[in-house]
């Protein structure tokens, strides 16, 4: 695949360190044995079979013979200073290693509009992971009086496992016959919208959050955010699927007092495709209409209640 010295550019700012010094590589037209020359010349010994794990993310540098290469790598890749050394999370001067980032699952095992996600995500020029995992989460789903999903709002708490983290982006998955070119989207708190992608077919929709700060590797971070729908047919679950391990999820469901359920449970699924387990009645509570479900330590895979009508 060519790299042009924007790809670099964007990837230098984004990372990983193992696709930015292989852009960089690639844009500069230097093999692995030219980089591994003019490291010696600088004093410095660093194998063909190191670098070449380096930039296929085999193994990341860690050692402070192995920084100390990095750093003569964005000399001898003619790139801006620390702009290799920041994505491995380690400062001028400082031993830190990476922050402990949870396990993580692809969007492929998560839903089934897999493809659509991962063709906005490619469109917003997003990282794989974002550099980001949650710890905390609490949303509010509300359905209507025509049993229509009405919209949804997040209070979420995160943590960056990289430096130079200053967005987050946002995915809603309406029902069917949702348009999600009428969906609205809000920033509510610490947080400003950007750029927003939709697939039509899926009802599929991305929203960028920015934040007011760029984190650095280990920081936390609050902000709110909602979807106003309203657009599909009738809803008879609220899903979400979880790419990393760890932390604690809220969902409350709220019913319109015209369209009350007759049963609703909560449910855990491993991925799309399985039988849904961990089954358990929810009852809905008089006054307020409301069911929710909390999970203290959340596992890749899908969580989420469903509900019958009739």
């Amino acid at each position: 695949m060519g790299h042009t010295e924007a790809d670099l550019a964007q990837v230098l700012h984004t990372g990983p360190f193992h696709l930015a010094l292989r852009a960089a590589l690639a844009v500069r037209g230097l093999p692995l044995q030219r980089v591994q020359h003019h490291l010696a010349h600088r004093g410095i010994k660093v194998g063909v079979t190191s670098l070449s794990y380096w930039q296929q993310g085999a193994r990341r540098p860690q050692r402070p013979e192995s920084l100390r290469a990095v750093r003569a790598l964005e000399d001898v890749l003619e790139l801006p200073g620390n702009s290799l050394i920041r994505l491995l999370d380690v400062g001028e001067g400082s031993a830190r290693g990476d922050v402990e980032r949870p396990a993580a699952r692809s969007y492929r095992s998560l839903t089934e509009a897999s493809g659509a996600v991962e063709q906005l995500l490619h469109e917003l020029e997003s990282p794989a992971d974002g550099g980001l995992h949650t710890v905390g989460h609490h949303e509010r789903v509300r359905i209507g009086a025509g049993r229509e999903l009405m919209g949804r709002d997040s209070a979420q708490v995160v943590r960056a496992h990289r430096d130079g983290i200053d967005r987050y982006l946002a995915i809603h998955h309406g029902d069917p016959g949702c348009d999600p070119a009428r969906v609205e989207v809000s920033a509510l708190e610490n947080c400003r919208t950007g750029r927003v992608r939709w697939h039509r077919e899926t009802g599929v929709l991305i929203a960028e959050l920015l934040f007011d700060a760029r984190l650095r590797a280990g920081e936390t971070y609050l902000f709110g955010y909602g979807f106003e729908d309203g657009t599909g047919g009738p809803s008879g679950e609220y899903v979400r699927g979880f790419n990393f391990a760890g932390g604690q999820y809220v969902l409350q469901v709220r019913f319109d007092e015209g369209a009350l359920p007759v049963r609703c449970r909560r449910f855990a699924q491993a991925t799309t495709g399985v039988p849904r387990g961990a089954r358990t009645d929810l009852t809905l509570s008089g006054r307020h209409r409301t069911v929710h479900l909390v999970e203290q330590g959340v596992r890749p895979g899908i969580l989420g209640i469903d509900w019958d009508w009739e």
